[in-house]
């Protein structure tokens, strides 16, 4: 049989390339998203800039180069990174105390942060949020990207409110004509056309800050390079690392769900950090993943690649310096009524059914809850993450801790017992586990039979040393049998090691 012959470079290169460069279709896709996403980053990014108590032009150089590094290094394609709210609300306490300087070198040592702990692992971590908490994330998103727009339209020109009704009539009806050009940017040039030709008066993007006319330049931090600056900036960056990464994770995770693709979320935590160090030495306040804005590009205007990210943070520059005047004239009511329609479509409306909620556990459903209360609450999303997390954990514990039982068999003559002890052994459950015991009415040889169960951690193997203690004070002999091989290796490193030796 002759030898396979070796694949051709020509063929190597057809397995390699991205779709778009061979797939018009895709291409189109990807290039009128970015445009989208671009053209809805402008307005958040100076909102967040005002947050930090930066000018403007940070927070959207900061959307630049986070956008173009992570469509390079990220580990999710189609996902966009750009200056966030909540990295805004960490770190603009240190800008008003300290000063820009501190911010920026902040942000680097951020993003030192994330590389490390992205190289020690800490995506791993997101096996453990329970679906439960991945809802009420979603739902609480939803609910914040849609309360982020009722500032835009309290106290406004009546003009606002037909043209946001107007905005998203465009974008549930243009669909069913054509899907070639997204609907959102229909929507947001008919209508900037509109109040342009009509002189109408409403708020624009141009009323929210001036736009940078020159590109980023690169450069270190204006601080005092001394351990007093480290201490300083120090707490600030940490809280941001975490922040940045638990959002990004998460975010990743919902595209995962949403594509029906897997993403690299190492990569992805270690991409978060470069971004963040090179944006960094241009100046910018940092960020993160930005939901609202990937699930215009991923859900909305279907973008699937990383030219759609790298694109969006490119355009966002074009459209900055070289259309600056015409992007000034977008009315706000035109990317209120995108965010609307991102939040209704973001939203997991099967999950509040009743029929589903007929079905789903009632610790479930509060952990959902609560989730979202959190969330909702403290407009922090990583917070609301934490608490259902933990609480799903302890409801799960408690749950579990009911399972193990004990049952007891005494032999016909009377001269032994044997105990059954099935369920998992852990903390929770183990501290019950004492009282099962019939000390005073067993007889002398007693049997505990453990190969229905599994010793996990230093409680159990307490609990069962407290047992053997409270039958030998008796003078009882108590026999152990059938621990499986893992349970066994915990019990004889731990036996008789965790008692008091007073």
């Amino acid at each position: 049989m002759s030898a396979q012959s070796p694949a051709s470079p020509v063929a190597l290169l057809r397995r390699v390339k991205p779709d778009w460069i061979s797939d018009p279709k895709v291409w189109r896709t990807e290039v009128l998203a970015g445009l989208v996403v671009a053209l809805a980053l402008i307005p958040e990014a100076i909102s967040f800039s005002i947050i930090a108590g930066v000018d403007p032009e940070i927070g959207l150089f900061a959307a630049f180069t986070m956008a173009v590094t992570i469509s390079i290094v990220g580990g999710r394609r189609a996902m966009i990174s750009a200056a966030t709210g909540a990295v805004a609300l960490v770190i603009g306490p240190l800008n008003r105390e300290h000063g820009l300087g501190y911010l920026v070198a902040a942000v680097i040592l951020a993003g030192i942060f994330q590389v490390v702990l992205g190289a020690l692992g800490v995506a791993k971590l997101m096996r453990f949020v329970p679906r439960s908490v991945m809802v009420g994330f979603v739902n609480a998103l939803a609910i914040l990207i849609f309360m982020a727009q009722v500032p835009e339209i309290t106290h406004v020109p009546w003009a606002v409110y037909p043209l946001v009704v107007g905005g998203l009539a465009l974008m549930v009806l243009f669909p069913k004509v054509t899907k070639v050009i997204p609907a959102p940017l229909v929507s947001i040039v008919v209508l900037t056309v509109i109040t342009v030709a009509a002189a109408i008066a409403v708020p624009t993007v141009g009323d929210k800050g001036e736009l940078p006319h020159a590109l980023p330049v690169p450069g270190l931090p204006d601080v005092p390079f001394t351990l007093d600056t480290l201490t300083t900036v120090a707490p600030y960056a940490l809280a941001m690392a975490l922040v940045g990464l638990m959002e990004s994770l998460m975010t990743a995770k919902l595209v995962d769900d949403i594509t029906d693709t897997h993403s690299d979320k190492t990569r992805e935590s270690i991409g978060q950090g470069i971004a963040n160090i090179v944006t960094g030495f241009f100046g910018g306040m940092g960020g993160c993943a930005m939901i609202g804005q990937t699930m215009i590009n991923v859900k909305v205007s279907g973008a699937r690649t990383r030219l759609s990210t790298f694109l969006a943070g490119s355009f966002l520059m074009v459209l900055c310096i070289v259309f600056g005047p015409i992007v000034s004239d977008i009315p706000m009511a035109a990317l209120v009524a995108v965010m609307v329609m991102v939040s209704f479509a973001t939203f997991d409306w099967h999950s509040i059914a009743p029929k589903t909620l007929k079905r789903m556990p009632a610790g479930e459903i509060a952990v959902m809850v609560i989730t979202v209360a959190v969330v909702v609450a403290t407009g922090n999303l990583a917070i609301g993450v934490v608490v259902g997390s933990v609480i799903a954990m302890v409801i799960f514990a408690r749950r579990v801790a009911h399972v193990a039982d004990v049952t007891a068999v005494t032999d016909p003559d009377g001269g032994q017992v044997v105990y059954s002890v099935t369920g998992e052994l852990f903390f929770a459950s183990a501290n019950s586990l004492v009282g099962r015991f019939d000390y005073a009415a067993d007889p002398d040889k007693v049997v505990i039979d453990l190969s229905g169960t599994h010793i996990w951690d230093a409680s159990s193997v307490a609990a069962l040393d407290l047992i053997e203690a409270k039958y030998a004070q008796r003078g009882k002999q108590v026999e152990m049998t059938g621990l499986n091989e893992h349970s066994a290796r915990i019990h004889e490193r731990l036996s008789g090691a965790l008692a008091d030796d007073h």
